[in-house]
């Protein structure tokens, strides 16, 4: 038996921990920090010569110069397979119900379960046969899952063709009991499991092509979907200051995107949100299976309390899971909750390790690194033929809403939609806090164009007119542009607003967006008739009441006809008599 690497510890700087080794070191070789009867998990992240800089993701607390370091010879990785689906896990794939459980409530230093229940049993089905040609992350069989069928693949290490030697018979077999037995093209043989360990930092490529996103991803946030539109595989951010909403609205659209699995990535927000996170997800009902929501959601959970290197590793254990469903030809969402607090573990790493700072003490390779988390997101089609996605959203935390800050400047290089909150329209009470005047999407929307194109005008102008106002007043404003600016007020609340407590108006299918833009669209071309001001104002208010019960109504249900005819008879009465 090879004999384990060790090394001395020479050093310590808060949960940075550098050791001496004698022999050779592997860049982001995971490590054992021996304190006592405790093994602190720790990760190299630069070699200088025999020393080997690690950053701890755990309190180094009593740590001290001279203790013994075990190296592992392995990267950093998580285990794959059925049993994620439903779970709790933090940052290093730690089961965080089954560590309670172990631990009690303060959970121990040192202490790493397994993620997957080993001895658990599966029910599996074969799909391949024996002298079956196959590829990396070809589908050899599956297991139920919650509500899927989980495909046990083709371990994705694995290069070229690659032949079935033998394949296991239909049956019940836990995780350590090998299905099938495959030879690459050397003559070596493989054998395969019910689940694969993957390095977290490295892409699952094993998929004959990617390609660029273009069906629109429905998350029923008419906002979102109509004006600022995201795609299956796309990218898109969410910088707001605190307090603006973020959260809140990734819980809803984790709750009605119309996606297969919704990964959540709690990647140091404080404590406070993700115990809601924690208490609220469980009791959540899904509307598209009327099952729990849980079981076709999975949470990694790090707070600002734990230690900041733990919110590197939950960023990249959330994205393979994604990466490994997607493989099963799924359509995933992953909501990084926030991308901030990664940067600023990024920050406060790079200031132990002595590099040179970037901007605001960030990094210098800041950019390359977020811009390589939101490039593992994106559509690809598998050797099966089927098609799969991981979209990738996240919220940025600019100190102040200022988004001119690195972390925001460096997303919006990469990311393809950009919805950024406001404070002025959450203290407004508008949900979502999205500001249409400065958010943008490079994505199709699954609404016409000319109608995505008519709303953004209208608001602009609205906007115009109204900052023109606060200098000229109200008296000083022709009655043709009060009315074009009572229009973008009007298509702002109606339309842009949603009542998130509302069963029907928190969330919006896609048919009835479509339906209602382009009715909303045509009150906005047409002109009544409005002898002044007031009268204006009156019609609109009316209007804007009638529209919002409209919007509570059940989609063509005899109370949506109903109300629909109200509003178009208002309308007749004031049409000018052309257009009428």
């Amino acid at each position: 038996m090879e004999n384990k690497r060790t090394g001395k510890i020479v050093n310590v700087n808060a949960n940075m921990v550098i050791a001496q080794v004698d022999g050779f070191i592997i860049q982001n070789e995971v490590a054992y920090i021996i304190h006592g009867q405790e093994r602190i998990k720790a990760e190299v992240i630069r070699v200088r010569g025999k020393l080997a800089e690690m950053q701890v993701y755990e309190s180094t607390q009593g740590i001290k110069s001279g203790e013994i370091v075990e190296f592992s010879n392995e990267l950093l990785s998580v285990e794959l397979g059925p049993g994620l689906l439903g779970q709790i896990f933090d940052g290093l794939e730690n089961p965080l119900p089954a560590l309670a459980a172990k631990c009690g409530a303060f959970l121990k230093r040192g202490v790493y379960l397994e993620a997957l229940g080993d001895e658990t049993q599966w029910d599996f089905t074969p799909l391949a046969k024996t002298g079956d040609k196959v590829l990396a992350g070809s589908w050899l069989g599956y297991v139920p899952e919650k509500i899927f069928k989980h495909y046990i693949m083709a371990p994705f290490a694995l290069s070229g063709s690659l032949e079935v030697i033998s394949i296991a018979a239909s049956g019940r077999y836990n995780l350590k009991q090998p299905i099938a037995k495959l030879k690459d093209s050397e003559g070596r043989t493989h054998d395969v499991f019910l689940q694969q360990i993957w390095p977290v930092k490295l892409p699952i490529r094993a998929y004959a092509e990617k390609f660029i996103p273009q069906q629109p991803l429905v998350t029923k946030i008419r906002l979102i979907d109509s004006l600022f539109p995201v795609a299956l595989g796309g990218t898109y951010c969410i910088p707001g200051p605190f307090g603006a909403g973020k959260t809140v609205l990734q819980q809803l659209t984790s709750k009605h995107a119309e996606v297969d699995i919704v990964i959540i990535a709690a990647c140091g927000e404080r404590a406070g949100e993700v115990v809601e996170t924690l208490k609220t997800f469980p009791e959540l009902n899904d509307p598209r299976t009327n099952k729990p929501l849980m079981d076709r959601t999975v949470i990694i959970c790090n707070t600002s309390s734990m230690p900041v290197a733990a919110r590197e590793s939950s960023v990249y254990t959330a994205v393979t899971i994604a990466e490994y469903y997607r493989q099963m030809g799924l359509n995933i969402l992953l909501l990084a909750d926030s991308t901030s607090r990664w940067a600023q573990a990024m920050r406060e790493m790079s200031g132990r390790l002595e590099e040179i700072p970037g901007e605001e003490a960030f990094p210098a390779y800041l950019e390359s690194r977020i811009a390589s988390f939101y490039e593992r997101a994106g559509s690809v089609r598998l050797h099966s033929g089927q098609n799969g996605s991981v979209t990738i959203g996240g919220t940025i935390s600019p100190a102040g809403g200022n988004f001119e800050e690195p972390v925001t400047q460096a997303t919006l290089k990469v990311v393809g939609a950009f919805h950024g909150l406001s404070r002025e329209r959450s203290d407004a009470r508008k949900y979502p806090a999205i500001d249409p005047l400065i958010s943008w999407s490079k994505y199709n929307s699954f609404v016409k164009t000319e109608d995505q194109s008519k709303g953004q005008a209208i608001l602009h102008r609205s906007y115009e007119i109204s900052q023109m106002m606060k200098v000229i007043g109200e008296e000083g404003t022709s009655l043709a542009d009060y009315i074009q600016y009572l229009k973008g007020e009007f298509f702002d609340f109606v339309y842009l607003q949603q009542n998130a407590f509302d069963p029907v108006d928190e969330a919006t299918p896609k048919e009835r967006q479509i339906y209602v833009l382009e009715f909303i669209c045509a009150i906005l071309d047409s002109k009544y008739r409005l002898e002044d001001k007031a009268k204006a104002l009156r019609f609109f208010q009316t209007l804007r009441q009638l529209m919002r019960s409209w919007n509570s109504a059940q989609f063509l249900s005899p109370e949506f006809k109903n109300i629909e005819e109200q509003i178009k008879k208002m309308l007749n009465d004031r049409k000018l008599e052309e257009e009428a």
